[in-house]
């Protein structure tokens, strides 16, 4: 058994963010691996994958993009050696190949069980990210069983699938890419909608997300929502990265020879059935996009930046054709469950978790006093899983983690749920 004052479980960018955090407060710490630095990125992206944030959003504690491409779009290869580079600057005292298998409370700390022996600390920090346990409908299970299916996290390229239609499921970012790769390498391919953010790559000759940056939306905080659950659940943005800055909405993969429909909401027998409420899906993500891109405008005129940019040229509404309603399933060999991930926390204890398996926290606090959870959607902002805001949160959860660790000095720890 290996004492440590704070046990960090996982060594990705939420991960080696923390530690580095912690490292400036001379807390003695461990990060705890499954694989290696970086896992998810190596392991768990698709071949083309590039970050949906331009590079020089790439910002870590302590450690940021410095290369000769900062509007450019950092492959997931890439990532993965940043973030090797990031881990060995900052000295993060990473344990690789180590499986967490429960995590529980002690009289003074915790214990954390692994299959390489056991820890014990005064703290815990859940750093595991939130993209690991792909979300598989239950509809899932009517699909014939001559048809291939998999997540994007097992998704490499094109040349691994079979011959013969795909469809894939979910049209937020990894839906919108893997459908445009797969029609762009000649497969046929449907694409099924359901609720989506539709946002151009560049308005006005800058990137989204400087707009975004620049207005403070990426800044906003967990008080400055109404609906913070809303919030953490909405899509990631049908965005690419690509060194020509193209789009990717409903429009440009209808033009690439993708076939759109509505939700996938039903498999009977050989045919996949498909909701009629498309067109208002459509219509809900224009209005969106339009409420932005006017937010911008307003910004542009407010600042003085009108005179310096190219005139507003806003993106065609979405103008599709009437969406099939079933398809045969006869004629597709694999389906791609693009539908995003479910939480995953075999090894905690269920009473630090609501009724869906999430961890209940108060802005990355833990219900458990000396647990804090770091790298979820939203977490105290609305950056909160990008490259360029974890780190913040980082911070201020070393700053509460300090403060606990010196009060529980004085004052012994509580055990329990």
């Amino acid at each position: 058994m290996t004492s440590t004052t704070v046990t960090i479980i996982g060594a990705g960018q939420a991960g080696l963010s923390m530690s580095r955090c912690l490292s400036e407060r001379s807390i003695d710490h461990v990060l705890l691996e499954r694989g290696e630095v970086a896992n998810s990125w190596k392991t768990e992206r698709w071949d083309s994958l590039c970050l949906l944030t331009p590079n020089w959003m790439t910002r870590l504690p302590d450690g940021q993009y410095a290369g000769d491409d900062p509007n450019g779009y950092m492959t997931a290869t890439e990532v993965a050696n940043f973030l090797e580079t990031y881990g060995a600057h900052v000295e993060a005292p990473v344990i690789a190949n180590t499986v967490v298998e429960s995590v529980r409370p002690t009289d003074d700390g915790f214990r954390t069980v692994t299959n390489n022996g056991e820890w014990v600390s005064k703290a815990v920090v859940v750093a595991t990210g939130a993209c690991s346990t792909p979300r598989i409908p239950e509809i899932a299970g009517l699909v014939p069983g001559n048809v291939r299916q998999l997540a994007p996290i097992h998704y490499r390229n094109p040349d691994q699938l079979d011959s013969g239609r795909v469809l894939v499921v979910g049209a937020s970012a990894s839906g919108a890419q893997i459908a445009d790769e797969l029609a762009r390498s000649g497969r046929a391919v449907t694409l099924a909608v359901g609720d989506h953010v539709r946002l151009p790559r560049t308005y006005r000759g800058m990137d989204i997300h400087w707009w975004m940056d620049s207005l403070g939306l990426l800044d906003e905080r967990i008080a400055d929502v109404e609906d913070i659950s809303r919030a953490r659940r909405l899509p990631s943005l049908q965005l690419v990265g690509s060194p020509e800055g193209r789009d990717i909405g409903l429009n440009e993969l209808a033009r690439n020879g993708v076939d759109i429909t509505g939700r996938l909401v039903g498999v009977s027998g050989s045919t996949a059935q498909f909701s009629g409420s498309f067109a208002n899906s459509c219509a809900s993500a224009d209005l969106k996009q339009g409420r932005l891109l006017e937010a911008i405008d307003e910004f542009a005129l407010a600042t003085g930046l009108e005179s310096e940019l190219p005139d507003p040229t806003r993106p065609s509404t979405t103008e599709l054709p009437a969406a099939r309603l079933t398809l045969s399933l006869d004629e597709v060999s694999t389906v791609v469950w693009a539908t995003g991930f479910v939480p995953n926390y075999p090894w905690l204890d269920t009473n630090l978790l609501d009724r869906k398996g999430a961890i209940r926290h108060d802005g990355g606090v833990m219900a458990h006093p000396g647990m804090y959870v770091l790298g979820l959607p939203f977490l105290r902002r609305r950056k909160s899983t990008f490259l360029d805001g974890v780190g913040f949160d980082a911070k201020e959860l070393a700053t509460h983690l300090n403060d606990y660790l010196a009060n529980s000095v004085a004052s012994p720890m509580r055990t329990g749920g």
